[in-house]
């Protein structure tokens, strides 16, 4: 038989029956939907919590800590070391493999003020030599220190916005323009207690960088500035402290509060990271926040996958069944193929090609609905989805993709769908080969 009168034969008779060919499709396409809509919830719940942890910072960085402790297992707090972090330290930790680079860094706090209006920011101190292994996103305006010129003053593309004026009554805050509004910079005049005779130390912001939109909250938010240049006006504003506070003051920058290590791949961040808990320093990384949370998502699509697979089994067997059906009704059909000299494998053909058409147009229709039913889950799902995963704190429903479908995806639930046909008509096939061409001529059907 000719592949085109097999396709020609096999689509009359799924025409024949219109509505029973219908519903069998239906059940197919129910399945590829809770599929492909399961599935995709999944994704969109793993892309969104990525997205999220990812616009804190990156998932290969490290954050090493000077002091600090936790609770273990047993409930108990354990306490970390608070050794002072030097050169040394960092040499270690650069000697452990896959690690790529150890930037030192002091974290304080500068306060800029522009008029009346004033705002805090947090301050990573930093050498300048180290600053290309910070991989900072573009800059707006400015350029970065360098070892040669150490004095610009660098920005997160927010870091200026939230500047307000503390005498008003009502909240009366301002975005701050550097290129017109004039800006000082100094260090927390609370912190420590100042010589009465001296003025408060500030210096006019005049050489800065300004980072690009980068969705990471630390170049967003944070400022930078070079450890030498730092040292230099830290130390005109200890000199307007009182003489018993100029020693505190001091050592809080003393040493580095924190180190950033950079790890080459985010498959070997938690490797690293226990080898520097071994040294009995506490870290933290967005890699192991996010592992949990991870393996939350992946366990959900699972989940939500195994129900998509029931609703396709029903599916399944509802097209077996019709397959069947077909076989008693065409039974005298099948006897004069045989007896006009049509091949037992070419009845088989026949019936599986009609059971794949039956799963394939069930396939496409099914994925056609589910970009629907994606765009209506992304449309009006945010007040549902908040609700469940409102004790998530990384969860944020106003940017979150709850459903997402990738390219792979309707692929693979058109051929999934067309095989689970085939599959499902394979045994009504084999018994239709095997009726009797007499047996057959002599029934009624």
């Amino acid at each position: 038989m000719k592949i085109s009168d097999l396709i020609k034969i096999g689509l009359r008779n799924l025409n024949r029956r219109k509505a029973r060919t219908l519903l069998t499709v239906m059940g197919v396409v129910i399945g590829t939907i809770s599929i492909v809509v399961m599935i995709s919830i999944g994704i969109g719940m793993k892309k969104n919590y990525t997205q999220q942890v990812m616009e804190l910072g990156s998932l290969t960085t490290i954050t090493v800590n000077s002091s600090g402790g936790y609770v273990d297992d047993k409930g108990n707090y354990t306490s970390f070391k608070t050794e002072p972090m030097n050169d040394e330290l960092v040499n270690k930790i650069m000697a452990i493999p896959h690690v790529k680079t150890v930037v030192p860094l002091i974290s304080t706090s500068a306060y800029l003020t522009s008029g009346k209006y004033e705002t805090n920011i947090q301050l990573y101190v930093i050498d300048s030599s180290y600053m290309p292994a910070m991989e900072f996103p573009g800059v707006t305006m400015g350029a970065l220190p360098t070892p040669e010129n150490n004095k610009p003053i660098v920005f997160g593309s927010d870091a200026l916005m939230n500047f307000y004026n503390p005498y008003s009554r009502n909240y009366d805050s301002k975005q701050i323009d550097i290129t017109k509004d004039k800006v000082n910079f100094g260090f927390n005049p609370y912190q420590y207690q100042m010589d009465p005779k001296k003025k408060a130390f500030s210096v006019k912001v005049e050489q800065y960088a300004v980072l690009e939109k980068s969705n990471n909250y630390e170049f967003d938010y944070f400022g930078y500035m070079d450890i030498n240049y730092f040292r230099h006006l830290y130390q005109k504003y200890v000199s307007t402290l009182k003489a018993e506070e100029r020693k505190k003051a001091l050592s809080a920058v003393a040493n580095y509060s924190n180190l950033k290590v950079t790890v080459d791949n985010f498959k070997n961040v938690e490797e690293v990271q226990e080898a520097i808990d071994a040294l009995g320093y506490q870290t933290d990384s967005l890699a192991k926040l996010m592992a949990p949370m991870l393996s939350t998502a992946n366990m959900l699509q699972m989940v939500l996958g195994a129900i998509g697979a029931v609703s396709m089994l029903v599916s399944a067997i509802n097209i077996a069944n019709t397959m069947i059906m077909s076989i008693y009704e065409r039974t005298k059909e099948i006897g004069i193929m045989k007896v006009l000299g049509c091949l037992v494998r070419d009845v088989k053909k026949l019936f599986l090609f009609e059971a794949g058409m039956i799963g394939l147009i069930g396939g496409v229709v099914g994925i056609t609905l589910s970009y629907i039913a994606s765009w209506a889950i992304n449309k009006f799902g945010g007040p549902l989805f908040q609700a469940l995963m409102s004790t998530n704190y990384m969860y944020n429903p106003e940017n979150s993709k709850f459903s997402d479908i990738p390219l792979w995806l309707p692929l693979v639930a058109a051929g999934l769908s067309m095989l689970v046909g085939i599959l499902s008509g394979y045994y009504p096939a084999s018994r239709a080969t095997k009726i009797s061409a007499i047996e057959a001529m002599k029934t009624d059907g």
